[in-house]
């Protein structure tokens, strides 16, 4: 087995999260609880050089106490094929930034092992991959031509319409048939999102009982969580105010499960989030899921340690 002793961390500023619900977080008090040593940098650092991708990293300690749950060490340059491995973590919004860190990740996974697999990552947008099993989703649209929006809201009602590339819940709105304000919502995407297209999806009433977030380590489901939303907004993202809740998987569940799960694999997507309402999927996320640390909390599988022990597999 090829033993495991570096692990680097590209993520938004580990002095930014919120540990309490952060399951970068998690995964790095697992990894240096086995014994790993722990790197931290941003995506602004990275580095081509003559075809050897650098970083300038920092030697990381986590620890799970509020305000005080990091320390790094002096900052180093280093080549990132000398770790061995690398979690590619930084959220969204997926952009021409995101993009171009999975192409200098690509130049040395799988010999530093790039969780996920950042060719993957870039050819496989979460609202865009879900869209592969077309029969498991609502009736969806990717477009940002207004008479074809206007066309699928009369067909379907009501309608969620939100940015193709966002993240946490920002800029999603739920449309009424009869909202005077449509025009002028479709008018504020064109301006925001320039160039891009929007995805629209029919709105399923059962997400007032909540938005079920799966975890999935290599292909397999191993916890989920409930994200019910608060009264007054019709998303259910924890980052705009979703109330998380225990929840057990439906036969339902399983079976979307078992239909993505060899994709997944196929895509070397060790962790990944998929978001179910009622009986449909939404979306596939594979950048940076979230979710373990709220599994854990309510007496579900230890996730982190169950993504260690899958990487440690693919290590060997």
């Amino acid at each position: 087995m090829a033993r495991i002793r570096r692990v680097a961390f590209q993520m938004d500023h580990v002095s930014s999260i919120n540990i309490a619900g952060d399951s970068t977080f998690a995964m790095a008090l697992e990894a240096q609880a086995r014994g790993y040593e722990l790197f931290h940098y941003t995506p602004d650092r990275l580095t081509m050089r003559d075809g050897r991708i650098f970083a300038a990293v920092e030697p990381m300690r986590v620890q799970d106490v509020k305000g005080d749950h990091y320390s790094l060490g002096e900052r180093e340059r280093v080549d990132l094929s000398t770790m061995d491995v690398i979690h590619l973590r930084q959220d969204p919004p997926f952009h021409m930034g995101y993009i171009t860190s999975t192409h200098l990740l690509e130049r040395i996974h799988p010999q530093t092992l790039v969780v996920n697999d950042p060719a993957w990552v870039r050819n496989s947008p979460e609202k865009i991959f879900v869209t592969q099993f077309a029969d498991l989703m609502p009736a969806t649209l990717i477009s940002r031509d207004v008479e074809e929006i206007g066309r699928f809201r009369q067909e379907m009602g009501d309608i969620i319409l939100k940015p193709l590339y966002g993240n946490g819940g920002a800029g999603v709105f739920h449309s009424a048939r009869d909202d005077r304000n449509f025009t002028s919502l479709l008018e504020m995407f064109e301006q925001v999102y320039r160039g891009e297209p929007y995805i629209a999806q029919a709105y399923l009433p059962a997400v007032r009982k909540g938005d079920k977030r799966i975890l999935l380590v290599d292909g397999e489901p191993v916890g989920a969580i409930n994200r019910v939303p608060a009264e007054t907004d019709s998303r259910s993202n924890m980052h705009v105010g979703g109330r998380a809740e225990p929840v057990e998987l439906t036969r339902r569940d399983r079976e979307i499960c078992d239909r993505i799960g060899p994709a997944l694999r196929e895509r070397g997507f060790l962790f990944v989030g998929i978001d179910v309402i009622g009986d449909y999927m939404t979306e596939i996320n594979v950048t940076s899921p979230t979710g373990i640390r709220e599994v854990k909390k309510f007496g579900g599988a230890d996730v982190a340690s169950l993504l260690w022990d899958a990487i440690e597999a693919k290590r060997a």
